[in-house]
């Protein structure tokens, strides 16, 4: 039996884009195992997915060269024997385990002065292959062959027990439509739309009769409490109440999503939840919520996008001015 190492990104929303290249491992590799190497901020998502047969938490810290914890746990590895690895990262030490761990052939993009360390090291064409997801499945090509399209859309698992437990283990008891907010975005303010829009938002929503739910890690507790205080308590902050598990079955139970562009959206999408996703400084030609379901909200400004994490002329207008109004009459309630 072949087995495949997939070393996987470390941000939540590029390891769901992932996951088309992982169903494509499989259809050129009838019968492989493929084992996932991911931090463990990450690991829940790939615990979602068919296609992987094993998570192997990565034990470094982020940014953490580590050569000597990265040797051991490479020996620790050699066991299982693989035959290739794919390396998602482009960073160096990304690459490091998979070569200590003497994995014959080692795949991924050129990158940083990493060509001694990946055999298959692939040069990126990225106007040819604008999206992320369109160039993590390449990796499951052969060297030179183009990319099978269209590609299917990332699917995450989810079950209605693991709803009812963490509904049951947080004391909720939804009734109506539930809308849940994902207000956070790691990589910055710009991309987050105001807590006071979402906040007035969940007022709209509450007096319609939804349960409006926000949904973060604890790095986004401070503005869930914000929009709980704002809306009057017509939003309940659940933001750092679970970890990423247990927040992708509240997703999965919620009838509306309504998120930044931020590792949540992707898994809002994953999970063919109904979602509306705001869009600033970032650009949804890059990185989309991959779903017939999903619907991207922006103004499309001139200045927009500037992929900067702070508006870099002050005003923020291509989030200040998208207002509640416009994102409210976009929700479609039973």
């Amino acid at each position: 039996m072949e087995r495949i190492l997939l070393v996987a990104p470390s941000w939540v929303g590029d390891t769901v884009l992932a996951q088309p290249l992982l169903r494509r491992l499989h259809e050129r590799n009838a019968g492989a195992e493929i084992d996932a190497l991911a931090p463990p901020w990450t690991a829940p998502v790939l615990e979602r997915m068919d296609e992987v047969s094993r998570v192997i938490v990565s034990p470094f810290r982020h940014g953490e060269l580590g050569v000597g914890s990265r040797f051991r746990l490479a020996r620790a590895l050699r066991g299982r024997r693989y035959s290739r690895a794919i390396v998602l990262p482009n960073s160096l030490k990304s690459a490091l385990v998979p070569l200590f761990a003497g994995i014959p052939l080692r795949t991924g993009f050129v990158g940083e002065m990493r060509r001694g360390l990946l055999n298959d090291a692939r040069r990126l064409d990225k106007h040819r292959y604008p999206l992320m997801v369109e160039r993590f499945a390449l990796l499951a090509e052969a060297p030179g062959a183009a990319l099978q399209r269209p590609l299917p859309h990332p699917r995450l698992k989810w079950d209605a027990a693991r709803i009812q437990a963490v509904h049951a283990r947080l004391g909720l008891h939804p009734t109506g439509p539930v809308v849940v907010l994902c207000p956070g975005a790691e990589y910055g303010p710009a991309k987050r739309w105001p807590s006071a829009y979402f906040a007035d938002l969940a007022r709209q929503l509450s007096r319609r009769g939804s349960e409006v739910w926000a949904v973060g890690s604890a790095k986004d507790a401070p503005i869930g409490e914000e929009i709980q205080r704002l809306s009057g308590n017509a939003c309940l902050n659940l933001c750092g109440a679970t970890g990423l598990s247990e927040a992708v079955d509240l997703i999965a139970g919620a009838t509306v999503v309504v998120t930044n562009d931020s590792g949540l959206m992707h898994v809002a999408a994953a999970l063919d939840r109904p979602t509306l996703a705001i869009y600033g400084s970032s650009s949804p030609g890059f990185t989309p919520p991959l779903s017939g379901r999903a619907q991207v909200l922006r103004l499309g400004l001139e200045c927009s996008p500037c992929f900067k994490r702070e508006c870099p002329l002050g005003h923020f207008n291509c989030m200040m001015q998208l207002k509640p109004e416009t994102v409210l009459e976009s929700i479609r309630l039973p």
